[in-house]
């Protein structure tokens, strides 16, 4: 941003590695930081063992638990044995990164009725995760939905 007579600075917001609390600076343009390394890890969900979930490292086999607050939102997603993406900064856990879309199963939802879809009226349905989620009203127990991660929305039937 050039201000009138001063010189140009660049307005941020940084996030905290270890508290994920967001801060806003300023600086000039000339300052320059070093970069956060931030490794990737594809991660298998084994089980959860109390209130930690147990991941297993793909690639080493090494397997350790992550706590509700590194799991995030995610675990409203997440089946035993499925995959997703684990984010380490100085072999610190940052959080966990999901698909873009995930399959899962109505175990509830209530009935639809015959001839009633003209309007796109929905209804909610617990998916078995426990994830309660909006749904047309021909979608049944069983059906098997893809949902989005990043909104937490149907989206469509899965085959």
């Amino acid at each position: 941003i050039k201000l009138g007579r001063g010189t140009a600075v660049v307005r941020t917001r940084l996030r905290n590695l270890d508290t994920g609390s967001v801060t806003e600076e300023t600086f000039r343009p000339e300052e320059r930081f070093p970069r956060a390394r931030i490794e990737r890890a594809e991660v298998q969900l084994l089980y959860q063992d109390g209130d930690h979930q147990v991941v297993m490292d793909t690639t080493t086999f090494d397997q350790f638990p992550l706590t509700a607050a590194q799991m995030g939102d995610a675990r409203q997603y997440l089946r035993e044995s499925d995959r997703l993406t684990l984010l380490r900064h100085d072999e610190r856990v940052l959080g966990v990164e999901l698909p873009i879309t995930v399959e899962l199963t109505v175990t509830e939802t209530d009935p639809g009725f015959r001839g009633d879809t003209a309007t796109g009226t929905t209804k909610p349905a617990t998916l078995e995760t426990g994830l309660v989620v909006d749904v047309p009203l021909f979608i049944g127990v069983g059906d098997r939905l893809r949902i989005d991660t990043r909104s937490g929305r149907y989206l469509e039937r899965a085959s």
